[in-house]
């Protein structure tokens, strides 16, 4: 079934768009609530994985609530969770993808940038995505071909007001990536050089956001994880930013709930040109001398 059928042919939601934005919403902003309430006490942190992520108390009990309105409202439908991993469910076709808290490592080292995201996949194609922001209470939502809407109303891609020659990029690399890999380095170097400024934010769904608005001109990822995709970048996509991969081609964002990474380039057609040809003339780069 194509994408520009997903949403009117589906047997097991009343108003599907409607009752999956409405729901996932209501999660986000309690998940929201509770961690804005929690950023003033003491936090229990610890590793998980060998890759340098963490996870707080925060991150589980956002997750819990979050969770606990998607199996009321959907009991049948499949949950891939930050935390939880891979939820089973009766029905195959449907599978919501939560990031309880994205930036947790911002928040460990009291940096409070942080995001909700929740999506809901239908044979792997995200077809809703909303992204919450706790400290400022604001929430950004879209359904696939439905466009995309924020705290202001419908959201828009805008002109950027910056130079084509002085960008502001984001940059994320997943964390199986190491400091010494040569071609996070070496793109990381081009991309810095031919920009006004390259942020790495630590919270993928902010970036995402943050290009959906015009704040900034493009993003790049590089081994990005599937958790850490959907949901933002369809608000992106239904804002009008364009998706591809680093040769250049249209992206297909649609994702293996079993796992697995992602490389992308986002931005206006002309952003994603310009980018993708810094992408290609990263692989003649070679860094020396680091360790």
């Amino acid at each position: 079934m194509g994408p520009s059928n997903l949403l009117n042919s589906v047997p097991d939601l009343v108003t599907p768009p409607v009752l999956a934005v409405d729901v996932a919403i209501t999660a986000a902003e309690e998940a929201g609530e509770a961690i804005r309430a929690g950023l003033g006490g003491a936090l229990a942190i610890r590793a998980k994985g060998s890759a340098g992520d963490l996870v707080t108390d925060l991150d589980l009990r956002a997750e819990d609530i979050i969770l606990g309105h998607l199996r009321r409202a959907f009991p049948g439908h499949r949950i891939l969770a930050e935390e939880a991993g891979l939820l089973a469910g009766a029905d195959d076709a449907w599978c919501w993808v939560v990031d309880p808290l994205d930036g947790t490592n911002n928040i460990a080292i009291g940096l409070p940038v942080c995001t909700v995201g929740i999506a809901l996949c239908h044979y792997g194609t995200p077809v809703v995505g909303v992204v919450h922001e706790p400290l400022t209470g604001h929430t950004w939502s879209a359904v696939r071909g439905g466009g995309a809407s924020g705290p202001d109303g419908r959201l828009w891609q805008p002109p950027s007001a910056r130079s084509a020659a002085a960008p502001v990029l984001a940059w994320l690399q997943g964390y199986p990536v190491g400091r010494a890999d040569p071609i996070a380095r070496a793109m990381r170097l081009t991309l810095e050089a031919n920009s006004r400024r390259l942020i790495q934010l630590w919270s993928p769904l902010l970036c995402w956001i943050m290009l959906a608005r015009g704040d900034i001109d493009g993003f790049v990822g590089y081994r990005a994880g599937v958790v850490d995709l959907p949901a933002g970048s369809l608000i992106a996509r239904e804002s009008g930013v364009e998706l591809t991969d680093f040769g250049g081609a249209p992206l297909d964002d649609t994702i293996d709930p079993l796992g697995g990474e992602v490389d992308f380039i986002a931005g206006s057609p002309h952003m994603t040109a310009e980018l993708a040809r810094w992408v290609k003339a990263a692989a003649e780069v070679a860094v020396t001398g680091l360790r």
